[in-house]
């Protein structure tokens, strides 16, 4: 199987293999800290000091419809920004805290109209968390030119899911594998065609691999939304936990790239791995 094929960055230079140094083992559990930590619903329980999961009931059929389209739209949108004009930004340092303003606003409009207004808030959020992945991947050293990288921000909307059981379909080598086929069929037809052809085939099934997870995540920030005794806390609050969430993930993703660019997929792979079944290992909240 390619290196594209298995959602891994370019083939790395003649070190690879090297074992990691004792530096680089602490940046990788770091990020494996980032990547199987709990999931948005744990994340605003931490914030709320109380736990959440019992106040949540599993969505009315066309709340789940209503955000079945606004992820869709959200995410088609976001693929046009993703490829159309991250990277003629220049490169500096990420600038978490201000996207988490702009994604506290717009969560603050977006609450105000109720479920109606996911549909007008949800593609706007995802296009300001979307620019700050890409600041994010800029920070690691990632190369926005290349359409793999940019695809690769769109990945972090599917990395969203947190440290559940079922380890098999919901780790982070596991996501990517899963992914890996769609977005590398995505990378080539953007290598061949550019942005000529946007609602291709190939990019609609990548676009859809990703809203398939990303939406779990988004059904449970309307139903936080929803519960109750959560009436006094704002939109715009869970929509900054909500872009802080997929902001941790964006830098676990991109520091193993990192490290994948320099010691290869494999290798930090099984690094990774190996730290999941340490003794007493545990993802980090």
């Amino acid at each position: 199987m390619s290196a594209a094929q298995h959602g891994r960055p370019a083939p790395p230079p003649e070190d690879a293999d090297a074992p990691l140094s004792p530096a680089e083992l602490e940046e990788l559990a770091r990020a494996r800290a980032l990547l199987e930590g709990g999931g948005l619903v744990v994340r605003v329980a931490d914030a709320l000091g109380r736990p959440l999961e019992a106040g949540l009931e599993r969505l009315p059929a066309r709340a789940r419809e209503a955000v079945r389209g606004a992820t869709q739209t959200a995410l088609e949108r976001g693929l046009r920004v993703a490829l159309g004009t991250m990277a003629e930004e220049p490169s500096r340092a990420s600038s978490e805290r201000l996207h988490k303003a702009a994604a506290a606003t717009t969560g603050a409009v977006g609450g105000f109209f109720g479920l109606g207004g996911l549909t007008l808030e949800l593609p706007v959020t995802t296009v300001v968390m979307l620019r700050s992945i890409a600041d994010i991947a800029r920070s690691e050293n990632q190369d926005l030119a290349r359409p793999e990288t940019r695809l690769a921000c769109l990945e972090v909307f599917a990395l969203g899911g947190g440290g559940g059981d079922n380890a098999a379909e919901t780790g982070y080598y596991a996501v990517r594998a899963a992914l890996s086929q769609a977005l590398a069929e995505a990378a080539r037809h953007i290598a061949q065609h550019g942005l000529s052809r946007e609602g291709a085939p190939v990019l609609v099934r990548a676009v859809a691999a990703v809203a398939a997870r990303f939406g779990v995540v988004v059904e449970q920030k309307v139903a936080l939304a929803s519960v109750p005794f959560l009436g006094a806390v704002t939109a715009s609050m869970i929509n900054t936990l909500f872009i802080d969430h997929f902001q941790k993930r964006a830098r676990g993703h991109f520091v193993v790239r990192r490290l994948e660019a320099i010691h290869g997929y494999e290798t930090v792979r099984e690094a990774y791995e190996t730290m999941g079944r340490a003794p007493g290992a545990g993802a980090a909240r």
